[in-house]
């Protein structure tokens, strides 16, 4: 039973990687990883959010099954709540509120950090205006109207919606030097940074630029590439492209803080799994940020290091099949709703069953589905509204051509397969109801740029 150690990172393309071809220096601990494990050249996403994302990060299940991706539904397996069960001490920690305990990913979790009661000073200040004023009052609105238009106009941060690598890196070691030695653990860390607003120190910024971006001029970037995308000039698209490497490599430099610690700590004896729960677009599909399904949105790093072997791996895999990974290292076996692969018969050589990933997005329920369909040779869409779309990979991996009238042997064998997976889905619908979502966790989500 080895000691686990998976860490993710929000918003991260697989792409802005030295090991994945980036030419710019954003990422010197991931590379060194890459080379001492395996690498996945073609690792994918099941949703190009966060919320899509991690139940098949940490359920190894698909984004709209058990009632859909609003909530983990009793019916999913943590991966936690195995591991706990196969007698690991557990931690979770991260800042992301869609992964709070309210959703249902504390479970399992001996220590779980998910910073939804430490809002930062200038939130907890936006708390208290609306917790002591009359919310129909006069000074209310005109508060809350000055918070939001400070930000918009002024390029002034009125509130941090996530915990920084520093600080999160300072918990892990924490947890880890808290842990009991001799007791196989599971640690999960999650990093935000990368996530907009792109707000990285100086010093990550100086790699890629002579003069850091002052963070008024940052943050003011950040609402016109989320309001404006068409308006963002060269000069700005530069900035943000620097910005969002400067955030790399600062949370680089953290995880190779943390990664040290952990090997004085753990040792030889442990595996390190690291990956992204989605992309980032820059443009390439006409706008900015994530919640894209074509590959800047979902294809992501996966490294890999047990300490057994140093290669790569052009197989297609997906996020779905962490789960029965991490539980092979844990020596216990995969519950009954894991539906990803055992990624370590890839690694001793054995055949790969899986030639395809599939995702998905909108509701649990039939008539309300989008999919997405990624091969090595083709990306398929298909919307709720009927709408479908269909690239060539091999001759157009930027996926700017839609040819779903000219491959019609191709799109049918694809919808074969997508039909298939929603009849999967049927069998595993519920009804999970309303999910509840308080007043500060939804204002934080909105901070970080999310409409619900």
């Amino acid at each position: 039973m080895q000691n686990i150690l998976l860490i993710t990172i929000d918003s991260l393309r697989a792409d802005h990687l030295g090991c994945y071809g980036y030419d710019r220096p954003t990422s010197p601990t991931m590379d060194q990883l890459a080379s001492d494990g395996s690498l996945f050249q073609n690792a994918f996403s099941h949703g190009g959010t966060t919320r899509k994302s991690f139940p098949a990060i940490l359920t190894s299940s698909y984004p709209l099954m058990y009632g859909g991706f609003e909530r983990i539904s009793e019916k999913r397996t943590l991966i936690s709540e195995l591991l706990s069960d196969a007698g690991y001490q557990t931690a979770g920690l991260h800042s992301n509120l869609y992964l709070s305990a309210d959703f249902g990913y504390s479970r399992g979790f001996d220590h779980f950090y998910d910073s939804k009661t430490e809002p930062s000073l200038t939130a907890r200040a936006r708390q208290f205006v609306k917790q002591r004023l009359n919310q129909d009052g006069v000074l209310f609105n005109f508060l809350k109207t000055t918070f939001e238009q400070t930000e918009k106009h002024a390029g002034v941060e009125v509130g941090s919606a996530y915990i920084g690598a520093e600080e999160m890196t300072d918990r892990a070691i924490d947890v880890v030097d808290s842990f009991e030695t001799g007791t196989p653990t599971f640690l999960w860390v999650h990093y935000m940074d990368v996530h907009h607003p792109y707000l990285p120190p100086s010093d990550a910024q100086r790699h890629f630029r002579e003069e850091p971006i002052p963070e008024r001029r940052a943050i003011k970037l950040r609402r016109k590439m989320l309001e404006s995308p068409d308006e963002v000039t060269d000069t700005e698209f530069d900035d943000l492209v620097d910005l969002y490497d400067a955030e790399i490599r600062y949370t680089d430099d953290e995880i190779g803080r943390l990664l040290s610690h952990i090997e004085e700590s753990w040792g030889d004896d442990s595996t390190v799994i690291l990956t992204a729960d989605h992309g980032e677009e820059f443009r390439d599909h006409g706008n900015f940020s994530h919640n894209t399904h074509h590959d800047e949105g979902v294809h992501v790093p996966l490294l890999l290091d047990d300490g057994s072997m140093s290669d790569r791996f052009e197989e297609i895999v997906g996020l779905v099949d962490l789960g029965p990974t991490i539980a092979d290292y844990a020596d216990t076996a995969s519950p009954d709703s894991f539906y990803g692969y055992n990624l370590r018969s890839l690694l001793n050589g054995a055949d790969w069953p899986r030639d395809s990933v599939i995702g998905e997005w909108g509701e649990p329920g039939p008539g309300s589905r989008n999919f997405f369909y990624r091969s090595r040779d083709w990306k398929y869409m298909r919307f709720a509204s009927g709408r479908e779309e269909l690239f060539d990979i091999r001759n157009d991996p930027d996926e700017q051509h839609d040819v779903i009238d000219d491959e019609p042997e191709a799109l049918a064998g694809i919808r074969d397969a997508v039909d298939e997976h929603a009849t999967l889905l049927d069998s595993t619908y519920e009804d999970l109801g309303d999910v509840a979502m308080d007043d500060e966790v939804r204002e934080r989500l909105q901070m970080l740029g999310y409409k619900e």
